[in-house]
């Protein structure tokens, strides 16, 4: 294999890395989408749905192989056939419900200053969240380099929408301070996977959690009234990305 090969996959997973932190550091003055919808809610919306097509379309079918292999790596047999894969898809989704309602609660004290403890929840969760999701950036359950576009658009589309619900719950700390954390979270999660790779039955377990985390949290983001989502751009990124992903089948 030459040196140019060896290489590819670096720059591929780099420059997919550039573009996630790109999206935080420039996601409230970049508008992706303009050209297709005027109004930014509704381009965001739309990303919200890619991102959820992207779970239930893409990721969903993978979990079974994950399942597979998780069973096949371990050193023993495993009670239920490795039914822990979509155990832990659920405890993703019910971590980000309970982190949400946590940061809710927080956020009603009276008297909790802008940056306080609700935005220091809020924002140390999601820099765990996005550091997770750059590292499988490099160690996925498939590495060809369509799997590592699709998973960088739908990514990438995902955390526009994040940026602007963070940027919208908390305003001048967020822009101060926030989103070059979740930027550099980006960066440090693909440096980890460079020089950290875990065993296959721990990175499906990995993938299973982040699915479960991305369908919830796309749902915070989207359905509640007051964060003012827009059904059929939501309806419309789902669909139009989710029949995108069936042709082109592969895996994460």
């Amino acid at each position: 294999m030459t040196a140019a090969a060896d290489a590819a996959p670096l720059l591929e997973t780099g420059a997919a890395a550039v573009l996630f932190a790109s999206t935080f550091v420039f996601g409230g003055r970049v508008h992706p989408l303009r050209p297709v919808f005027r109004d930014r809610r509704t381009a965001i919306s739309f990303c919200g749905g890619m991102a959820a097509a992207y779970v239930f379309v893409h990721v969903m079918p993978e979990l079974h192989e994950a399942r597979r292999s998780l069973v096949e790596s371990a050193s023993m047999p495993l009670r239920f056939e490795g039914m822990a894969i979509y155990f832990l898809s659920l405890v993703g989704f019910l971590v980000f419900y309970g982190l949400d309602h946590l940061r809710g609660r927080l956020d009603e004290r009276v008297g909790d200053p802008e940056g306080g403890a609700a935005f220091r929840l809020h924002l140390g969760s999601f820099a765990a969240y996005v550091g997770l999701m750059a590292y499988l950036l490099v160690h996925s359950l498939e590495g060809s380099v369509a799997a590592v576009a699709l998973y960088a658009v739908a990514v990438a589309a995902h955390f526009l929408a994040l940026d602007h619900a963070l940027r919208e719950e908390h305003g001048a700390a967020y822009e101060r301070m926030g989103r070059f954390l979740l930027a550099a979270m980006c960066l440090l999660g693909w440096g980890a996977g460079q020089f950290v790779a875990l065993p296959g039955g721990v990175l499906a377990l990995l993938v299973a959690f982040v699915s479960g985390s991305v369908i919830m949290n796309s749902l915070i983001m989207e359905l509640p009234k007051d964060k003012d989502g827009r059904f059929p751009a939501f309806f419309a990124g789902g669909v139009a990305y989710g029949l995108l992903l069936i042709p082109l089948g592969g895996g994460l």
